[in-house]
């Protein structure tokens, strides 16, 4: 009953194939080329100088840069703890069965640019990699046109700030589907040389070709999710405060004109007097325009039930990417919620907050897929492997079994392979 905005993945796989296998082809001719034709600017080179890099720390404002080492170090925390730890499990004596964590070896991190710039990402998608143990980090962004000088054919100078910081600086010039092929096939320039190796698992949110081109190379290279445009649910009561409750659909709103913006509740008058704030919100706020369009479609709405209990129902059964549960008693409300990516509890807990520095990761499902997958995360870049350790005895304890298992299963020289280990049985 609550639609979702149209995004046509499938639709768009057909204009990222070329894209993709003009990369694969030739390598940075074509990253160079396809930046020029789909960002109006054609870098000198794909990969960011480290000077340049380094030179957007030195020029970034003091608060901004405040600002970003704070949730850096919010985030950190957060994501320390999510290490886990390798487990040892005896199953029988001489028997047992170990799950170690292994971080991948090399990611290629997303960073979105177009409507807005978004160092936040640069925290959100470099942290936990960094936290997982991962030993080589690449960051990419679209160059943008409106650059100050020095930074001409570079992301926003914030962007390299927050690479900076970060003490990342293998840093590219590279947006949209093409950026996806350049991390899943790696580039090479006219000279034969790697000027991108590949990757082993591509993450971050971008727009639909970003995720046309993950859903093409799924396989080819890892990938986190096939994101789509931002979502906000609040669930509210007669408690909520319609001022808040308006203001924090309108900062999902200004994302962009699919946004989706839904309000839960089961109060008349609460309802009435968010969309009165709405209207009073929206004409005052910057980008009004893009907000007014994302209110207005399909996507957004206010949704009456008959009880709390029954709001919980339609949220869990949307699965938004963000939800706000501002209601009587919202921790225990909140506890009860299955399904989002996640979950802000009461007033003073905004999505924008999470964006930031709550700590939390910005990087969460949509389109309903936070019914079955969760945010990006330390795990996001870690691989649990099995090593079985068996000693001779444990095996022949084991042997009869594996044997009648295998026959069972008409695979005789499954059960052979063990037979052949004790000839004498």
């Amino acid at each position: 009953m609550v639609p979702r905005a149209e995004l046509d993945v499938e639709h768009a796989l057909e204009t990222v194939r070329p894209i993709c296998d003009d990369v694969r082809d030739r390598g940075v001719a074509a990253l160079l080329d396809l930046t020029e034709r789909f960002d109006g600017v054609r870098p000198e080179q794909v990969r960011v100088p480290a000077d340049v890099v380094a030179e957007a720390l030195d020029t970034l404002d003091p608060q901004v840069r405040a600002a970003l080492e704070e949730a850096i170090r919010r985030t950190r925390a957060v994501h320390r703890d999510q290490r886990r730890t390798d487990t040892v499990t005896q199953v029988v004596p001489g028997g047992t069965v170990s799950e170690r964590w292994v971080p991948v070896g090399r990611v290629g991190l997303y960073v979105p640019g177009g409507l807005a710039v978004y160092p936040s990402s640069v925290v959100m998608n470099v942290v936990p990699a960094q936290e997982a143990g991962v030993g080589s980090l690449a960051v990419t962004s679209p160059p943008q046109r409106g650059n100050p000088p020095g930074f001409e054919g570079a992301p926003h100078p914030a962007i390299l700030a927050a690479c900076a910081l970060l003490g990342v600086d293998e840093v590219y010039a590279v947006g949209g589907a093409q950026a996806v092929a350049m991390f899943a096939y790696g580039a090479r320039d006219a000279d034969g040389a790697w000027a991108c190796e590949p990757v082993d698992l591509v993450t971050g949110p971008g727009n639909v070709y970003v995720a046309a081109a993950k859903r093409l190379l799924r396989g080819l290279v890892g990938i986190d999710a096939e994101a789509g445009p931002t979502e906000i649910a609040i669930l509210a009561d007669e408690t909520a405060d319609p001022v808040h409750v308006a203001a924090d659909l309108v900062s999902q709103a200004e994302h962009d004109t699919l946004a989706a913006a839904v309000l839960v509740t089961d109060s008349e008058p609460l309802a009435k007097a968010v969309e009165a704030e709405l209207e009073r919100q929206v004409a005052a706020t910057k980008h009004s325009e893009r907000v007014a369009a994302a209110l207005g479609g399909q996507q957004s709405g206010i949704v009456l039930v008959d009880d709390v209990d029954a709001g919980l129902a339609v949220v869990d059964a949307y699965a938004a990417e963000h939800l706000e549960v501002h209601t009587r008693d919202a921790a225990a409300v909140a506890a009860r919620v299955t399904n989002a990516g996640a979950v802000f509890v009461g007033p003073w807990a905004p999505v924008s907050l999470g964006d930031y520095l709550a700590g939390s990761n910005h990087v969460l499902p949509t389109g309903g897929c936070a019914c079955h997958s969760g945010g990006l995360s330390v795990q996001t870049f870690l691989r649990g492997i099995h090593v079985v350790a068996y000693d001779e005895a444990a095996l022949s304890a084991a042997a009869d079994h594996v044997v009648a298992l295998a026959n069972a299963e008409d695979l005789p020289a499954h059960g052979q392979a063990v037979q052949a280990r004790f000839p004498a049985r």
